[in-house]
C-alpha cells in the first residue's frame, strides 16, 4: 500500500482505511438505458484551480460551489467510455461511497464541486488522461503497456484526508477532508503513478529508498501529466510548476501552497527515513533533468519516455544508486552520451552516485 501523506497529524493504519462489507451495486441495467457511446463530456478543473488561476487565497469552504470561480472549470471530452452511461471505460472504472454514481444516457457529466459526482468525473478524466499520456509516449506500442487494464478508482472511500494505491486489490482510493483529494488532478495522477510502478515492477517499494522513489515519481508524474494536459487543452499555468498539488495543499500549508517541492536542494545527507520527505531528493533530480533535456534540444516527452522506460529495470527493493544507474543506461541507449551525462550529473548533485 502506498499513500499520499500530507501532514504528520494524519496517521492511518492499513486496516483503518479499509471499508469492509460495503457493496456498491449499480442500478439494474433495465431501468437505465445505456448511452451506447464511448465519448462524452464533463466538467473538470484545469488540473487544479490554484494552478490555473494563480490565486493562492482560494479555500475549500466546505465544498462550496462558489468557492472556486466558474472560470477555473473546463468542459472536456471523456473518452474510452464503455457506453453504459456510468463513468466506466477501457482504462478506468469509478465508484463512489458518498454519493449517487454519476449516470447519463447522453454521457453528459456537468457538475460543480458541491456535488459528489464532480469528483467522480475528475477521477475518470484524469486517470484516462494519464493512461493516454503513457500511450502517447509509446507505452503499449514501442514499449510494453503499463496498467493495461480497466483500473478501479474509489472516490471519498473513507473519512481521512489521505489517498492510497493498493496492490491487493489493485486500485486507488481517494480520500476526503479539507479539499477532497479527487478535486486535484495532481493527487489523482500521483496515486495512479504508484499503479504505474506496480505494473512495471510488481511489489515495487520494498525498501525505504524504493518507497522514496515511488513518492517522488508520483509527484513528478502528477505534475508532468498536468502540464502536458495544460498544453494540450490550452489551459493557463499561473502557479509554480515545481510545486505539486497546490489546491489540495491549501487546507494545511501556507502560500505558496505545495504538498512537497522539487527544489529543496536536499541530498542523501538530509535523509530522515520517511519516504515522502526523502522522495524530494529524487524528485529534484528528475525535475532538473527535465530542464536539461530541453536545453539539449530534446523534449520533456523524450525525458518522460526515457524515465518511464528505465523503471522497468528497477528492482522492487532498489536503492537510489541502482535506480539512477538504470536511468543513466536507458538515457544513454535512447538519447545519447550528452543526455546520459546530464542524468549522472543531476543525480550526483543530490549525492546519488553509481
Amino acid at each position: 500500500m502506498t499513500n499520499l501523506q500530507r501532514k504528520p497529524t494524519v496517521a492511518l493504519a492499513a486496516t483503518a482505511c479499509l471499508v469492509t462489507g460495503l457493496a456498491l451495486a449499480a442500478p439494474a441495467a433495465a431501468t437505465k438505458p445505456r448511452s451506447g457511446s464511448s465519448v462524452g463530456t464533463g466538467s473538470v478543473f484545469k488540473v487544479n484551480p490554484v494552478q490555473s488561476s494563480g490565486d493562492q487565497s482560494l479555500r475549500d469552504r466546505k465544498d462550496s460551489g462558489t468557492a472556486v470561480p466558474r472560470s477555473e472549470y473546463a468542459t472536456v471530452q471523456l473518452r474510452n467510455l464503455d457506453g453504459s452511461g456510468y463513468l466506466r471505460g477501457t482504462w478506468v472504472s469509478v465508484a463512489s461511497a458518498t454519493g449517487t454514481p454519476a449516470f447519463s444516457r447522453t454521457n453528459t457529466f456537468r457538475y460543480d464541486r458541491s456535488q459528489d459526482q464532480f469528483e467522480q468525473v475528475m477521477a475518470y478524466f484524469w486517470v484516462n488522461q494519464a493512461q493516454e499520456y503513457l500511450q502517447s509516449l509509446g507505452f503499449g506500442t514501442t514499449y510494453r503497456g503499463i496498467v493495461d487494464q480497466q483500473f478501479p478508482v474509489k472516490v471519498d472511500q473513507y473519512g481521512g484526508d489521505n489517498s492510497y494505491q493498493t496492490d491487493k486489490p489493485y486500485r486507488v482510493r481517494l480520500g476526503k477532508g479539507g479539499v477532497d483529494d479527487a478535486e486535484d488532478a495532481e493527487v489523482i495522477v500521483h496515486e495512479y503513478g504508484h499503479a504505474v510502478h506496480a505494473s512495471q515492477v510488481p511489489g515495487f517499494g520494498a525498501s525505504e529508498e524504493a518507497g522514496s522513489i515511488g513518492e517522488a515519481w508520483g509527484d513528478y508524474f502528477g505534475v508532468s501529466v498536468g502540464l502536458a494536459a495544460a498544453e494540450q487543452y490550452d489551459w493557463p499555468v499561473n502557479a509554480e510548476e515545481a510545486c505539486p498539488m497546490d489546491w489540495d495543499a491549501t487546507s494545511y500549508t501556507d502560500a505558496p501552497h505545495c504538498i512537497r517541492r522539487f527544489d529543496t536542494d536536499m541530498t542523501i545527507d538530509d535523509k530522515t527515513g520517511e519516504v515522502h520527505h526523502d522522495g524530494q531528493i529524487w524528485a529534484q533530480a528528475l525535475w532538473e533533468i527535465r530542464g536539461d533535456y530541453v536545453e539539449l534540444g530534446l523534449s520533456t516527452a523524450d525525458w518522460d519516455t526515457t524515465l518511464i522506460a528505465s523503471q522497468f529495470d528497477y528492482a522492487a527493493d532498489t536503492s537510489f544508486s541502482a535506480a539512477a544507474a538504470a536511468t543513466y543506461a536507458t538515457a544513454f541507449d535512447r538519447d545519447g552520451q550528452a543526455a546520459a551525462d546530464k542524468v549522472r550529473a543531476r543525480f550526483e548533485a543530490r549525492g546519488i552516485t553509481f
